[in-house]
């Protein structure tokens, strides 16, 4: 009787645990990246939600409905700038200023100063500086058209240009990013995998 076949069975079974204990590490370890993957993907997207939801989000729609009322009261007056505000435009300039402009002018105020964490840079665009200074001058103007001085008709500090194009310019880039972080092919694989276990 040949017994030399019996003593390679240990060989094979040994072989057969570590493959199998290879196999299984490798199987931990693709669940731990992709889990880890999937983890710093959703953080991303919470937080490009969070930027989109209270600060670019109503940033844009207050500056795009402001920007259409602006476009509407110059267009009422048959003007293209508003400057110079001539006496007979400043009874319907003060009330679209008072009911329209200042209200959106403050959301967008406090939008800036009390969500400016939320901010994509690691400094503070000038734009929002200068936007928030736009206000404050305006504000002053406003008190003194309640007391009957319509002597400043304008905010000392103009209206910064690059304030519209900033806000809808990092609207637009926040939302492809929340669109490719949501829908790609990736991201909806990795879920499918994780959400099985």
């Amino acid at each position: 009787m040949d017994f030399s076949v019996l003593t390679g069975v240990p060989n094979i079974l040994q072989n057969a645990a570590i493959l199998t204990v290879i196999v299984a590490f490798i199987g931990y370890a693709l669940t731990f990246v992709s889990a880890h993957m999937l983890a710093q993907r959703r953080d991303k997207l919470e937080l490009v939600n969070k930027r989109l939801n209270e600060f670019y989000g109503p940033l844009y729609v207050a500056s795009e409905a402001g920007n259409i009322a602006y476009r509407s009261l110059l267009g009422r007056l048959g003007k293209t700038q508003s400057y110079p505000i001539l006496d007979t435009e400043m009874k319907e300039w003060e009330l679209w200023m008072r009911t329209i402009f200042m209200p959106l002018n403050d959301v967008r105020e406090r939008i800036i100063i009390e969500k400016a964490y939320l901010i994509v840079e690691e400094r503070m665009p000038q734009c929002l500086l200068d936007f928030v200074t736009h206000v404050v001058g305006y504000k002053a103007v406003l008190c003194k058209w309640a007391e009957g001085d319509y002597s400043e008709r304008r905010s000392t500090i103009g209206w910064p240009p690059e304030f519209d194009v900033y806000v809808r310019e990092s609207y637009a880039k926040l939302k492809a990013e929340q669109t490719h972080l949501m829908h790609s092919g990736l991201w909806r694989g990795l879920r499918r995998v994780v959400g099985r276990r």
